[in-house]
């Protein structure tokens, strides 16, 4: 296995995706919350990259079972029915809904993969079923959404955390890039806590905005034993 991993959205040239599995990781916190959303009952996610298109969608879907989830700058955008944290999307409020999201960097991270063989979000929440679901793949790419384009400490320890998973279940050494070393080796020395989230500039942001309970959930290891998929636009539970 080859395992590519780039910290921000433009490092990624985009031919870097041919042929390969593209897991795309924002801990904090869209991967977290479309994860969250879908084991608790959500039909499907499209994720869009700006607002308006995330309206004008929403509107040609429907209003009876959709719902408009997003935010900028941490705060939900105006008029929608969510905003991006994963405390919101509890299965009363979720089950059996179509959400159409847009987000600053998660929803444009995903976008940004689409040319993979396959897009599977990926969160600290859901660790192990990523692991085990590109355990037999030959080339995966470790997409972190970053925070405005900058490196972001949150995404990086989860992509090295996914790496430690798949060095232990592989029976060869995968090979790596630099980026893929540098956040393995982030992994080897810290665990993902609330405090670790906190001091780092994606949790500081949310923390300062009065969500800083959101990061109970986002560095709640294997929450959930699912695997979501993204396909022609729309994440699913995988095999759904």
């Amino acid at each position: 296995m080859r395992i590519d991993t780039f910290f921000t959205i433009p490092e990624m040239d985009p031919g870097a995706v041919d042929g390969a599995t593209v897991v795309v990781i924002d801990v904090v916190r869209a991967t977290t919350t479309i994860i969250e959303a879908l084991a608790n009952g959500a039909r499907a996610v499209y994720p869009t990259d700006t607002t308006e298109e995330a309206v004008r969608l929403a509107h040609s879907m429907g209003p009876e079972d959709t719902l408009l989830c997003g935010e900028r700058r941490g705060h939900k955008v105006e008029g929608f029915d969510l905003g991006n944290s994963p405390r919101e999307f509890t299965r009363d409020v979720v089950e059996g809904k179509k959400l159409v999201m847009s987000t600053t960097n998660g929803t444009r991270a995903l976008r940004a993969g689409d040319e993979g063989v396959r897009v599977l979000p990926c969160a600290f929440t859901n660790l192990g079923a990523v692991a085990r679901g590109i355990a037999e793949e030959g080339h995966v790419v470790l997409l972190c959404a970053g925070q405005d384009d900058r490196f972001s400490l949150d995404d990086a320890l989860c992509a090295g955390h996914l790496i430690h998973r798949l060095v232990e279940m592989l029976d060869a050494e995968p090979e790596l890039n630099d980026a893929s070393r540098a956040a393995y080796a982030v992994a080897s020395a810290r665990k993902p806590t609330r405090r670790f989230l906190e001091v780092a500039a994606g949790g500081a942001a949310i923390l300062a905005i009065g969500l800083g309970d959101d990061l109970v959930i986002c560095t709640d290891v294997d929450r959930h034993d699912i695997l979501v998929e993204m396909r022609e636009k729309a994440i699913t539970r995988a095999g759904a």
